[in-house]
């Protein structure tokens, strides 16, 4: 196995890799909403801006450590989204759509979305995947 660290995102909060690769597949740890230069949550306007905010970035840190780990967001199987608040579904999801929802993304990957009592660094979105490496 083979750990996988991008500088263009942020660095892991603890005891763990950004990535694992083995056997031609990627291992993503969850990413939080985080600019990776700043080191702070991203923001919007308004709260419902905030989430989206968010999520738009847990994803571009994501896609930084999958091309990384010489694979990408079209190879991604599998995606788990941890909420703050489940009524940011909606929200969450119109995001998500713009990324895995492109025909160069095709099909969508498997996902599991819920809820969770808190995030680390009280973060609103945390999103990790499981993606195979490009051929």
């Amino acid at each position: 196995r083979v750990r996988v660290e991008s500088p263009n995102a942020p660095a892991a909060l603890g005891a763990y890799s950004q990535a694992i690769k083995v056997n031609g597949m990627v291992y993503c740890s969850g990413q939080l909403g985080i600019c990776p230069k700043s080191n702070e949550f991203v923001k919007g306007e308004t709260e419902e801006d905030n989430i989206k905010a968010q999520t738009r970035q847990a994803i571009l840190n994501l896609k930084s450590v999958l091309e990384e780990a010489g694979s990408g967001l079209d190879q991604v199987v599998k995606v788990t989204i941890m909420l703050n608040d489940i009524n940011d579904f909606s929200s969450v999801d119109a995001v998500y759509r713009e990324f895995f929802m492109l025909p160069e993304n095709a099909p969508p990957p498997a996902r599991a979305c819920f809820a969770v009592d808190k995030l680390p660094k009280l973060g609103l979105v945390e999103m990790e995947c499981i993606a195979v490496e490009k051929q």
